[in-house]
C-alpha cells in the first residue's frame, strides 16, 4: 500500500528534506541536519510538520461519560480549554494507544492520536460507544497540524502568524474564527520545550508554513530531531515506550491512570498491576562509553539478557549516551549497574532518571 502524504510534502521535497516512511506517512525526517534541527528548538524556534496525527471528535449529551470510560486520565471538573494526556487500554491493562484529549466544551471533546493507529484507534473508539448518547467524527483527513517550538516559539506565532497566544496556560487550547474557518491553537510540546500546535484546514496550514518559511525566525525540522528533543526529556513514543504489551503502569505513567474515578476500560488490570508490582519496568541508562545504543539492543547483567532498548541516542543536548529501556523489575532501581550488548560487545551503563535533561515548559 502506498504511503499516505500531507499536504505540505511538496513543500518538504522543495526544501530538500529526506523523506522517509513513518505511521503510514512519507514523512521529512530532516532537512539540514538532526543536530542543527534539534539545537534550534532548544535555543530558538523549530517548526514541525505534525499533520499525520489523527484527530476524532466526540459530541453529545454522553461525550464527557464517555471519553472518562475510554481514557484513564479523567475529564471532569476541568474548564473549558484544559487538555488532558493519558492512554486507551485493553481490558488487560495493555495501550491500545496514548493521546492528548482537548475539553473544547462539557459536551464537546477533540482527541489527538498517532498516526500509525488511526484506524486501530478508530476502531476501538467506535466500538466502545454503545449505550452512549454522542456523535463521533473521525475527522484527521480534514485536519492538518503545525507544531511551533522553542523558546522563541511565543514571539513567532504572535508576530509572524498573528494568532494571539500569550494568555495560554501549559497544556490549554482555545478556538480561533481566522480566514473563514475555525482553527484550534494549543500550548502542549512534545520537546520538552515552550510550543504551539496549530489544527486547521488543509489550505490554512499550507499558508502558515509559507509563512514561518518566509520570515527568518525559525528553523524547519523532521521528525528525526522530534525524536531525540521527546526521548531526552523522558517522554514516550507508542511503539517504544507503551504497546499493546506495555502497560502505563510498565511505562511509569501511572500519574495518568486516575485509579480513584468510578470506572475506565482496563482500570482493573491496571490496579492490580501497581498493587502487586510490574514484572517490568520502562527505565533509563546512561553508558559510560561513547557506544549508541538503540532500539531493541539487549540490556544485560551477569551475562543474562533482562531487558531491552527501547530508545537510545547520543543526547545531543547533553552529549551522553543514553537509552530508555524495558526490563526485568528487580534491575529498574536508580544505581543499578547492567550492560547493554551493542553489536558484538557489551558496554557498562547505570540505571538512572528518564529524564536525561531538564523540560522548559512555560507554566
Amino acid at each position: 500500500m502506498e504511503n499516505k502524504k500531507t499536504c505540505l510534502y511538496d513543500k518538504h521535497v522543495a526544501l530538500g528534506a529526506l523523506i522517509s516512511p513513518f505511521g503510514g506517512f512519507d514523512m521529512p525526517i530532516q532537512y539540514s541536519n538532526i543536530i542543527d534541527e534539534h539545537n534550534a528548538v532548544r535555543q530558538h524556534c523549530g517548526v514541525f510538520d505534525v499533520s499525520h496525527m489523527g484527530e476524532v471528535t466526540v459530541k453529545g449529551k454522553d461525550a464527557e461519560r464517555y471519553v472518562n470510560h475510554i481514557f484513564t486520565n479523567d475529564v471532569t471538573n476541568a474548564p473549558k480549554g484544559q487538555i488532558f494526556y493519558g492512554m486507551m487500554c485493553y481490558e488487560n491493562g495493555g495501550t491500545v494507544d496514548d493521546l492528548l484529549v482537548y475539553k473544547m466544551d462539557e459536551q464537546d471533546f477533540f482527541l489527538v492520536i498517532n498516526a500509525a493507529n488511526i484506524d486501530k484507534d478508530w476502531a476501538w473508539i467506535q466500538k466502545q460507544a454503545d449505550g452512549f448518547d454522542i456523535e463521533l467524527n473521525n475527522c484527521s483527513d480534514y485536519y492538518a497540524q503545525l507544531a511551533v517550538q522553542g523558546p522563541e516559539a511565543e514571539t513567532v506565532v504572535e508576530e509572524v502568524l498573528g494568532l494571539a497566544c500569550k494568555e495560554l496556560v501549559f497544556y490549554t487550547a482555545k478556538t480561533i474564527d481566522i480566514d473563514n474557518e475555525t482553527i484550534i491553537i494549543s500550548r502542549t510540546g512534545y520537546t520538552g520545550e515552550d510550543g504551539f500546535e496549530i489544527y486547521g484546514s488543509q489550505t490554512f496550514i499550507c499558508n502558515q508554513w509559507d509563512k514561518l518559511m518566509a520570515c527568518g525566525r525559525c528553523k524547519p525540522c523532521g521528525l528525526g530531531c522530534r525524536d531525540t528533543l521527546r526521548f531526552e526529556v523522558g517522554l514516550p513514543l507508542y511503539g517504544d515506550e507503551l504497546s499493546d504489551d506495555i502497560t502505563p503502569v510498565m511505562a511509569g505513567l501511572s500519574m495518568f491512570c486516575k485509579l480513584d474515578k468510578e470506572e475506565f476500560i482496563g482500570k482493573d488490570a491496571l490496579a492490580k498491576q501497581k498493587a502487586e508490582g510490574a514484572k517490568q519496568r520502562v527505565i533509563g541508562i546512561e553508558l559510560k562509553d561513547k557506544a549508541i545504543p538503540r532500539h531493541g539492543y539487549a540490556v544485560v547483567v551477569n551475562g543474562e539478557k533482562v531487558g531491552e532498548v527501547t530508545t537510545g541516542y547520543n543526547s545531543i543536548s547533553t552529549g551522553k549516551s543514553v537509552c530508555m529501556a524495558l526490563v526485568d523489575a528487580a534491575h529498574a532501581k536508580l544505581g543499578t549497574e547492567v550492560e547493554v550488548q551493542i553489536r558484538k560487545r557489551t558496554f557498562p551503563g547505570v540505571v538512572v532518571k528518564k529524564r536525561f535533561y531538564e523540560k522548559h515548559y512555560k507554566k
